[in-house]
């Protein structure tokens, strides 16, 4: 994942991103290997379709607005998600298999 952040970056320094594209990028550990806590000007990423299955420990990208992690195989830990990208307007988890959205309302379930 490395080298793909590398070419991504096209000769960027991590701090002046504001935009990450990583999709189609097969996590072999199903964990986020994506971007770290570096990358602090971060406005939007997207890491679809890359076998992703956890989201148990991301890295703190404060101003992150927009995050796209469809068609992976994300199952749950998104409660980290509101304390770690507190500024998050817009989640894509389609085509994921999350069975129970509670996590994300703050334990709060509506029905």
């Amino acid at each position: 994942m490395r080298k793909r952040i590398n070419l991504e970056l096209r000769n960027r320094a991590p701090e002046e991103v504001t935009e990450l594209v990583l999709d189609k990028y097969l996590c072999v550990s199903g964990e986020t290997e994506g971007p770290n806590d570096t990358f602090k000007e971060l406005e939007f990423l997207s890491m679809v379709n890359g076998a992703l299955s956890s989201l148990a420990q991301p890295p703190s990208l404060n101003k992150l607005q927009k995050l796209a992690l469809s068609d992976n195989v994300i199952f749950g830990d998104l409660e980290v998600l509101a304390e770690k990208c507190p500024n998050l307007t817009f989640l894509n988890l389609s085509g994921n298999k999350i069975k129970d959205l509670s996590t994300i309302e703050g334990g709060s379930a509506r029905s």
